[in-house]
């Protein structure tokens, strides 16, 4: 019998109690898993920050940690995580991501705003042009860019992706480094933020990096809010050097009343929906890699601490 300690919030608990016990079973692990037990007991700890728990120094026995979230950033700020630790790849989650990607970068291709809130009732719109003549840019390529990437490939969209490292997928043009991120820049018509929040990507987007961009480009970020640089983001806006930007995350969550974004007419902000991590699917995760260290193989998605995902 293994101790799984469910260190998520408590309100997380009522969503994940019946699946995750379903799927420990269908794995064949004896396990208990609960909210109230021992953390010095915990052999399995499954985690998503929370203020009720912080110190992981209370779990010395545990052979590892297993994020509820994909990003993983703020789990690896706290210097008292010593475990493995895990992040979540979740089928369901990576479903929801390519559906919100998918939507708004035909929201925008088509133009479908000036339609759904057209007060004069214009009639003579000029038609948008092919998805093969609108060019999309994924900055990150991991399990969801990778996705995204594919589907917006699929419906004929010209795609190309940039990743820290070479990444090759059918009809997607992939580039790396600092001279592959310029050029993805210059080109894009849509620019589409998938990157993980490291030291290296804090600030990506910011005023030096926007001003490659051609004017008018349409950006979404899905993806992290410390990606952008927000003064800068206001400013090309102001300029026309970005048309329109949808975000989905912020630096601050939830994004204050006050913050300009929800007043700018180039922006428009969604409450972190992009993506969110399935109950179900993600118990079957959590449980396949407790199998696998209890079986002494490798755990699935481990995170490297150096590169901070």
């Amino acid at each position: 019998m293994v101790n799984v300690l469910f260190a998520a919030g408590g309100h997380r608990w009522r969503q994940y109690e019946r699946p995750l016990r379903e799927a420990l079973a269908r794995a064949g692990v004896k396990a208990k898993p609960s909210p109230d037990l021992d953390p010095g007991a915990a052999d399995y700890v499954i985690y998503a920050p929370n203020p009720e728990f912080r110190d992981f120094r209370r779990c010395p026995h545990a052979k590892a940690v297993m994020s509820l979230w994909a990003g993983v950033e703020e789990i690896l700020a706290n210097s008292t995580l010593t475990q493995p630790l895990t992040r979540m790849v979740d089928s369901g989650l990576t479903e929801g991501m390519v559906e919100w990607v998918v939507g708004h970068v035909l929201r925008h291709h088509l133009g479908m705003d000036s339609h759904i809130v057209n007060p004069d009732h214009i009639w003579n719109f000029d038609p948008p042009p092919l998805a093969r003549d609108r060019r999309v840019a994924i900055l990150g390529l991991g399990e969801l860019g990778s996705a995204c990437a594919r589907a917006l490939a699929a419906l004929n969209f010209g795609v190309m992706g940039w990743s820290r490292r070479p990444k090759r997928i059918d009809g997607v043009t992939c580039l790396q480094g600092r001279d592959g991120l310029k050029r993805i820049l210059a080109s894009a018509d849509t620019l589409v933020l998938l990157l993980p929040l490291t030291p290296a990507t804090q600030n990506l987007l910011d005023a030096r990096t926007m001003a490659l961009l051609p004017d008018g480009v349409i950006l979404l970020n899905p993806g992290r809010g410390g990606l952008i640089d927000d003064e800068a983001l206001l400013v090309a806006l102001d300029a026309g050097r970005i048309a329109h930007a949808t975000l989905d995350v912020f630096r601050e969550e939830p994004l204050p009343n006050g913050h300009p974004f929800w007043k700018h007419p180039g922006v428009t902000v969604t409450p972190h929906q992009a993506s969110e991590t399935r109950p179900g699917s993600a118990s079957d995760l959590i449980a396949e890699n407790i199998r696998r260290c209890e079986a002494n193989e490798p755990m699935l998605h481990l995170v490297d601490r150096k590169a901070g995902y």
